[in-house]
């Protein structure tokens, strides 16, 4: 009992948006169904906006605003990427909450999204969440079997 009191604190990535979770390997784009990005789960969003599913630190905004790299207090990167085929949106249909360099808290406004711009603009709503550090060091990542998302409460992803 007494080495508990060393053991490392387990990661707990929670639902950045309300919606129907699927598998990153159903995702309709080779760069995140093959994981060339890095392990993951997704998001069909339902409504509401993006929100923090970590603390940590804002690493990453794409210049047209359809994704956010966080970096967890822990060390992991995580790649929130709004939608398939959103960059040539130019930013349509995203108004960020955050700046790069920002200190985030889990729960906190990333970004407001326009969903029916985005389905009727983009390829799909479709939501990935990745780790993209997840080939480094021996970590193990357990994913969600639950099928529906509640933003800030669902636990989508443990890392250990």
């Amino acid at each position: 009992m007494v080495f508990s009191f060393f053991k490392k604190e387990k990661l707990k990535i929670v639902a950045p948006v309300n919606g129907a979770i699927i598998p990153l390997e159903e995702v309709p784009d080779p760069v995140f169904s093959q994981k060339m990005m890095g392990e993951g789960i997704a998001v069909i969003p339902t409504a509401g906006n993006i929100h923090a599913p970590v603390n940590g630190r804002v690493i990453l905004i794409a210049a047209t605003k359809h994704a956010i790299g966080i970096r967890a207090d822990d060390g992991t990167e995580i790649l929130i990427h709004v939608g398939l085929e959103t960059v040539g949106l130019n930013g349509n249909g995203f108004t960020l909450a955050v700046q790069e360099g920002d200190k985030i808290l889990v729960g906190q406004l990333l970004m407001e999204v326009d969903w029916k711009y985005i389905q009727s603009h983009a390829k799909s709503t479709i939501t990935p969440i990745v780790i993209t550090n997840s080939e480094e060091g021996k970590r193990q990542f357990t994913l969600t079997k639950g099928v529906s998302a509640v933003q800030g409460e669902t636990i989508m992803i443990t890392c250990s």
